[in-house]
């Protein structure tokens, strides 16, 4: 079973991510952008705010595509739980926003096709829910991703994917203490596997 964790930047997925380390200790855990060259090659374009959106995507998918055939697909293949910080989502959500006012039309259905031909969908995706502000104010703003407004684009684009895919999708509520949402989130994925059982 792959388990995504999604939501703005400052959302506590990191934070959550960390802690199912220790509540489930069997599973594989992994994140994108990836510690290859292929997540460094996306981090420096993170850190570049002249960094071309549509370059970054491709560097987005470059990560993504080395993480399913290095990681992802061998782990589900020995039947493995696999607990991912950010997944496609992330890509369809932040870079359909980077995108936006590029000549593509829509950014978010030219993203989600290049994807379609080669990803592996998450089996379910945990959504922390938190308002852009808060998101900002949490992250620090340190780079073009994590702007309050650049944010409000990027939830648009979530509750896009949430309304498109409802079953999929568990909500969370992130502006919960971190002890709750913690809690929130591991009895989640403790009733995930029950019913995967």
């Amino acid at each position: 079973m792959l388990i995504t964790l999604e939501g703005l930047d400052g959302s506590g997925k990191t934070t959550v991510w960390e802690a199912l380390h220790d509540s489930h200790p069997e599973a594989t855990f992994t994140r994108e952008p990836t510690e290859s060259w292929y997540g460094d090659a996306v981090n420096r374009a993170i850190d570049d705010d002249d960094a071309d959106p549509l370059a970054t995507l491709f560097l987005f998918t470059a990560d993504h595509a080395d993480h399913l055939s290095r990681t992802i697909r061998p782990a589900l293949e020995n039947d493995e739980l696999v607990i991912s910080d950010r997944y496609s989502d992330s890509r369809y959500a932040y870079q359909a926003a980077a995108l936006s006012g590029s000549d593509l039309t829509r950014p978010m259905e030219y993203i989600r096709g290049i994807h379609s031909a080669f990803t592996r969908e998450p089996d379910k995706t945990i959504y922390l829910e938190v308002d852009p502000e808060t998101a900002a104010a949490r992250s620090g703003s340190t780079n073009q991703f994590e702007d309050a407004a650049f944010l409000a684009q990027v939830e648009s684009n979530y509750e896009r994917l949430i309304d498109a895919e409802p079953d999929r999708f568990v909500r969370v509520d992130g502006t919960q203490s971190p002890e709750a949402v913690i809690e929130s989130v591991e009895e989640i994925v403790d009733r995930l596997r029950a019913e995967d059982a």
